[in-house]
């Protein structure tokens, strides 16, 4: 992929709130950088293209956010996209207010973004947005606030570049990736690959889709919504869930590439970091309705961590898809982590 010519934009002039360190306009810089890493899977240093969006208040300490697997950059609504995927998060006003910090985050990389390594670990991408913090002039983030997958990313960040981070903020994710998720992910992948291999790639990657919707949901969230009897349709008994799983199905196949899947849902699934390794504070997230990422594995996380760490556990029928419907629960949550770790910077 050509790079991409970063683009330096200054958004309507704004109020900033009293917790704002910043009068001047929320600015937006959108782009690619080379960097080097060197990927775990690789014998060799190797340049990147890294594709990342930088927006908020000049001269504001950064956060870097990151999501899960299907998350890009495009982490809140800008000059270029009228929605993000964590608009409820990150706004001007919002928990992470881009009226007091600036906002970072990359699309994910994929084997052949590395020169078509066996893999990309969690570590690789830590690697690379090490690589753009220093190509930043930024030397240190103020915090590095991860869900899902970003969460792993953030535990091999504050890992491999103690001097980076000030602090952790990490929702749904853990050193290690539960065996029973591994196990449904392993069958999805398999679908995929199935799919790839006798051309029903589409159908392949809907069905896989549709099939980890099953572990990102609650089971009380399923129960609540889809509770109704089943109806004769096209000669078959079609049952109410159904019709969910199938858009969801759908709309992921519009959007996403089945090798980036495939390749995203491994990196997943090599994800290890020994948690004493990471000495930053950690302020984790967990939900005890997400079967992917079970209590009792945050629990050992935060009496593993090299620093300081709490656990807010929020009660949710969500599941693991919690840290993006709980908006009203987070918001304090992720207030008051980043206060304690910008209110000094």
């Amino acid at each position: 992929m050509p790079a991409e010519p970063a683009t330096v934009i200054s958004l309507s002039p704004v109020a900033a709130p009293a917790t704002s360190r910043r009068a001047s306009d929320l600015t937006e810089q959108r782009g690619t950088r080379r960097v080097v890493i060197s990927p775990k899977y690789g014998s060799d240093p190797v340049g990147v293209d890294v594709r990342y969006l930088w927006c908020g208040a000049p001269d504001a300490p950064t956060v870097i956010v990151q999501g899960g697997i299907s998350a890009d950059r495009d982490v809140c609504a800008g000059r270029e996209r009228a929605t993000g995927w964590w608009d409820a998060m990150v706004a001007e006003g919002a928990a992470i207010d881009l009226a007091a910090c600036r906002v970072l985050s990359i699309d994910w990389l994929v084997p052949a973004d590395i020169g078509g390594v066996a893999s990309v670990s969690s570590e690789d991408q830590a690697a690379a947005l090490a690589a753009l913090v220093d190509e930043l002039g930024l030397g240190r983030v103020q915090a590095f606030v991860g869900s899902s997958y970003g969460a792993m990313v953030g535990l091999a960040f504050g890992a491999l570049y103690p001097g980076k981070v000030k602090s952790l903020v990490l929702l749904a994710g853990a050193h290690r990736p539960h065996p029973l998720a591994t196990a449904q992910r392993s069958v999805q992948r398999g679908i995929v690959r199935l799919g790839l291999a006798s051309g029903r790639t589409g159908e392949a990657l809907a069905l896989a889709r549709q099939l980890a919707m099953t572990t990102y949901r609650g089971s009380e969230e399923f129960s609540r919504r889809f509770a109704a009897g089943p109806e004769l349709r096209d000669g078959r008994f079609h049952f109410p869930v159904e019709d969910y799983l199938e858009h969801a199905g759908r709309r992921f196949v519009e959007r996403f590439d089945p090798e980036r899947f495939l390749a995203l849902s491994e990196s997943i699934d090599l994800h290890d970091v020994a948690p004493e390794q990471v000495t930053a504070p950690a302020t984790l997230v967990g939900f005890p309705s997400d079967r992917l990422v079970p209590l009792a594995d945050l629990c050992e996380l935060q009496r593993r961590l090299g620093g300081t760490a709490t656990l807010e556990v929020l009660d949710s029928p969500f599941g693991h898809d919690a840290f993006l419907k709980e908006t009203v629960q987070l918001a304090p949550v992720l207030r008051q982590a980043l206060n304690d770790c910008c209110g000094d910077h």
